[in-house]
Order: C-alpha cells, then structure tokens, then sequence
C-alpha cells in the first residue's frame, strides 16, 4: 500500500468517527442514532439497545423501541437513565415512548460546543496522518528509495490530502451546528 493511501485511509477512519460522534449528539429533532449505542444490562451482560430492540421514529418529538422480549423493557428504561442524554420515557404494554423536550438556548449552545470540540480532534487526528505521511517520506528519501523530486511531490499531495479532509471536517461540522442551532 502506497503511503497516499494509507493516509486516505487513516484520514478517511477519522471523518468516519467524526459522523458516527455527530450523528448520536442530540438536535432539536430526534434520531434513533442517539439510542442505539446506549448499552443495557441484561440478560446478565451489557448490549446495545439496537441489538436487543428496534427503534422507530413516531410524531414530531418521540422514539419508540420496541423490545424483542417485552420483559427487558425495565432494563432498557434504566439503560436510558444511565446514559443520562436528558430524555423522558414512559413504559408501556410491550413498548418503550421516549420524549424529546424542547431544548434550551443553553443546552443548544453546549452541544454546538462540544461538536466544535469533536471536529477540532478530528482535525488533528487527520493532521497527524499527515505527519505520520510525511516521516514515512522522509524515511524513504534518507534510505534512497525515492528522489528529491518524489518527495516534493508527496508531501504535496499528503497535504492537498490533509487540506481536503479538514475541510469536509469542517464543513460536516458547520452543518451539525446549524442542525443544533435551528428551533
């Protein structure tokens, strides 16, 4: 694997992790994707609820799980609990309702916060990709495995590269807040 590949790939993981954070931090509309890392206890281990339930989007401001076996629904209430994300449940016969409150002005600030926070990390995980890159470079240019010209031209595409991907950071980012930002 060439090294601009490599680096595609690492920086690639890093935007992936970057949507999977930004996709499970509350907006003003739910989304399954905040319940479905939440772990459970049951059945004597810890699961993810999307492993033991489905998730489904009902009216404006609600999610339902329903359970696969209706007696785990205590369990997946205090999972919720847990995971202290500020919703509101409500057991039912073989169904879970879970609420989205309105949020606040401060709430709504916090969380834009921390999606700048993520996308910062993002950002320097995929800046040091591009570090990593260019030692590589700089190692094959001292064994004589590449020429000067080579290298130059490398470490130009790995920050082209690094240019790209930070931009796309930004830019799911930007989107992320604007979603958390609307009333």
């Amino acid at each position: 694997m060439s090294i601009i590949d490599a680096a595609k790939l690492e920086m690639g993981r890093a935007l992936d992790h970057l949507k999977q954070e930004l996709s499970a931090l509350r907006t003003n509309r739910p989304s399954t994707a905040i319940l479905e890392g939440v772990l459970v206890d049951v059945y004597g281990s810890e699961m993810r609820i999307k492993d033991i339930a489905t998730l489904s989007l009902s009216e404006s401001r609600q999610i339902i799980v329903s359970a696969f076996d209706p007696s785990t629904l205590p369990h997946i209430g205090k999972g919720i609990e847990k995971a202290n994300l500020g919703l509101q449940f409500v057991v039912e016969a073989n169904m879970l309702r879970v609420m989205f409150p309105e949020m606040s002005e401060e709430v709504r600030a916090s969380i834009a916060k921390d999606v700048k926070d993520k996308g910062e990390k993002a950002k320097i995980t995929i800046r040091d990709c591009r570090r990593k890159a260019n030692d590589d470079i700089k190692k094959q240019k001292t064994a004589s495995d590449i020429t000067e010209d080579d290298k130059k031209k490398l470490e130009k595409d790995i920050q082209n590269l690094t240019d790209d991907y930070c931009k796309q950071a930004s830019e799911m980012c930007i989107k992320k807040e604007k979603e958390i930002m609307t009333i």
